[in-house]
């Protein structure tokens, strides 16, 4: 199969759509794949590091006020990015093309699409993103990870597959041990973590909830995020940090990490949640309120339903808070097993194979 991804700007589009082409190397060791992203996006070194070839466009997003100079050349270099999309697809000759968000996929799907290029879509969140709402009308296929998106989709063409991510998580056999870091092997674990880049209001309630988890029967893994570990660091330095806590400021082997979490604290982005549900991890989560149409929280509320996760506003958030829920949780171990055991019902562990088939199913339509 020849393939060409694009998915951009930020890891929630990246990693399903390296998910998707692992699975389809798996299947198929002569599978011949193109991933086109955006010039200023993550995946501009993310990509070419797994291997893969990569096309980079220029493009940029809207901005509210609709007549500023700004859109206008937002709209020139989609239509300019369209344009170079379809000499791309020209030149490499896809069987599929397949987006996973970002307004790179925009283009590239936009323009695979007018071309009559079996096209498919997968969207990771539980509120559709402006880009996937748009290329809805023109692609032939639709993969979701939460039910709540597919009444934003036109039905006839909507598959619930689960987010790629999750397969390639729940496959890793890790060897990890906290005594890596520190700590002791046998004691349940917890893992505060705001994302890659860290969360503020997260990382301060942490730093007030420090002086409480000393005494505790668990252990606390507090992870900032680069930029912000000096401030943390900074502002702890007259405090006593037991040995029962670290604080890191990245774990780059997280996939490893994750099978030894008792308990996550975190937000509640799409790929999180997939690595939560396809472990069977208890987590409370935090959904960050800075994000189009509030859609962390409707991801959590998913969870929550299912009596797999339980919730916290960043509103409502602070040492004090944050101690009370860890506590309830850890100090019950039969309901952190029941939310574990929900968590993983609700995870995909096969669907990077189960979107790749959807693929399939969109070249096969065409052949007809």
């Amino acid at each position: 199969m020849k393939m060409i991804v694009s998915g951009g700007g930020t890891g929630g589009h990246i990693y399903p759509a390296l998910s998707l082409v692992e699975a389809l190397q798996a299947q198929d060791k002569n599978a011949d794949v193109l991933y086109v992203g955006s010039e200023r996006g993550l995946e501009k070194n993310i990509v070419p590091e797994k291997g893969l070839k990569f096309k980079p466009l220029k493009i940029q997003g809207f901005k509210r006020k609709l007549l500023t100079m700004y859109n206008f050349k937002t709209i020139y270099l989609f239509l300019e990015s369209v344009h170079k999309a379809k000499k791309i697809i020209k030149d490499f000759k896809p069987d599929v093309v397949v987006g996973t968000g970002g307004y790179v996929s925009g283009a590239v799907l936009y323009a695979a699409a007018k071309m009559g290029i079996p096209t498919v879509i997968h969207e990771q969140n539980s509120v559709v993103g402006w880009t996937n709402k748009f290329l809805s009308r023109y692609v032939d296929k639709i993969g979701i990870a939460f039910d709540e998106a597919k009444a934003q989709f036109p039905e006839e063409k909507v598959v619930f597959t689960g987010n790629p991510r999750a397969q390639q998580v729940a496959k890793i056999k890790s060897n990890f041990s906290w005594s890596e870091i520190g700590l002791q092997d046998n004691v349940p674990t917890v893992l505060i973590f705001g994302g890659s880049q860290g969360a503020l209001k997260i990382n301060n309630a942490t730093k007030q909830a420090i002086p409480a988890f000393d005494d505790k029967n668990y252990q606390v893994v507090f992870v900032t995020g680069k930029n912000r570990f000096d401030g943390v660091k900074t502002a702890l330095k007259d405090v006593k940090v037991n040995e029962n806590i670290k604080i890191l400021p990245y774990i780059s082997n997280m996939p490893a990490v994750l099978p030894k979490v008792a308990l996550i604290v975190g937000r509640a982005g799409a790929t999180s949640l997939a690595e939560i549900t396809a472990l069977g991890i208890p987590s409370i989560l935090i959904p960050s309120p800075y994000v189009t149409a509030d859609h962390q929280t409707k991801n959590a509320m998913s969870l929550v339903k299912n009596s797999a996760a339980i919730i916290e506003t960043e509103a409502d958030l602070n040492g004090d808070s944050l101690v009370s829920k860890v506590d309830l949780l850890m100090n019950d171990d039969k309901r952190r097993k029941e939310m574990a055991d929900n968590a993983k019902e609700m995870g995909v562990t096969d669907a990077a194979d189960q979107l790749l088939q959807v693929c399939k199913s969109a070249i096969a339509s065409h052949r007809k």
